[in-house]
């Protein structure tokens, strides 16, 4: 693995932003897809675009439902192979947020030909097959065009049992939150950038963003197991709200017991964040209730877009001791409890 010293090709420096912190700004989505008609929808398309979901689901028969999504993004490391690592773990991180099983993918690259050498493009397509290939999938196809940016990612596709299907929009009131991965991707990418990032900052990224969510199969057979998402570019307060809206519900989020990567928190702290964060922020930081006097860093970590971040799963009290142990079984050491699903609108954190 190089270290960004080590790294002898600067990837990032043809991206005007990294990894999920390129989404589109929540509130400017909205606005757009607000605009997009609902035609009639088959009785068969079990998660559509309703509930701003991880991905659709479409039933096949009564034991199957096929999971459908599509992820990519720019550049968010300079290392090549790397960089196709973490977006293919990202793009398959949907399809087990709704609790299914990836059976193949389809490889969608976008690559300035003019500026990257072949070599370059070759270790990034190698690096999303190397995780396709610990999953046990093909890359069956895809598509390719010569744009300004390099741009990679997946269409993911998975199966799932139809009762199994996990959707962000099914919390309960009282139901306890586990977050299973450290939030501070983002303000890692953004100290990378800067050229400021420590060796064992970059390896706390990597570790980070290439670990497979592959817990979502397991708590997707778990009944107590209400709502599950990812968090990705919206940060964990984004993702949460989506929870909360979908669910008509409120949350409690105690900022005390939210991991954090220990770099990442450094780094906030002396005001490195990214620009993805305050578009965040003015797209729901109304429905955020922040503790009076609570430092910008605060902030700054509970909207900091996470690329190939962890699952967020709501769930019922008596479940969350087999929730974390589900999440410990597949090396998830962080993963932990950090709010609770209540009566009323919007986080409040505590």
């Amino acid at each position: 693995m190089n270290t960004p010293a080590a790294a002898p090709f600067r990837l990032t420096q043809f991206s005007h932003g990294g990894g999920c912190g390129c989404k589109i700004a929540p509130g400017i989505l909205t606005e757009l897809l607000a605009a997009t008609p609902m035609r009639s929808l088959p009785k068969e398309l079990l998660v559509g675009t309703e509930s701003s979901d991880d991905a659709a689901v479409y039933r096949l028969n009564d034991t199957q439902a096929l999971v459908a999504t599509t992820d990519f993004f720019t550049p968010i490391v300079d290392d090549p192979y790397d960089f196709g690592r973490i977006a293919a773990t990202n793009a398959l991180s949907d399809i087990y947020a709704m609790g299914a099983q990836p059976i193949m993918a389809l490889a969608i690259v976008g690559m300035p030909l003019d500026k990257l050498p072949l070599e370059v493009i070759r270790k990034i397509l190698a690096g999303g097959e190397s995780v396709c290939a610990a999953v046990g999938i093909p890359i069956a196809g895809g598509h390719s065009i010569d744009v300004l940016e390099p741009i990679y990612g997946l269409v993911a596709l998975g199966l799932v049992h139809p009762d199994q299907v996990k959707r962000n929009d099914r919390a309960q009131e009282g139901d306890m939150l586990i977050l299973g991965k450290p939030l501070g991707v983002g303000i890692l990418s953004a100290a990378l950038k800067k050229g400021k990032l420590s060796a064992a900052g970059y390896a706390q990224m990597i570790a980070s963003t290439t670990q497979l969510n592959t817990p979502g199969m397991s708590l997707a057979r778990l009944p107590g197991v209400h709502a599950m998402t990812d968090v990705t570019g919206f940060g964990l307060a984004g993702h949460l709200l989506e929870i909360c809206r979908g669910s008509r519900l409120g949350a409690n989020l105690r900022f005390g017991d939210v991991p954090i990567i220990d770099e990442a928190r450094q780094w906030a702290e002396q005001g490195t964040v990214t620009g993805a964060t305050d578009r965040n922020w003015a797209g729901y930081g109304s429905e955020i209730r922040l503790p009076a006097g609570a430092p910008d860093w605060q902030r700054a970590l509970i909207t900091d877009p996470q690329t190939s971040g962890g699952l967020l799963v709501a769930c019922s009290a008596d479940t969350d001791a087999e929730v974390l142990a589900e999440f410990r079984k597949h090396g998830f050491d962080a993963a932990c409890r950090i709010g609770q699903m209540v009566a009323g609108q919007g986080v409040s954190v505590e």
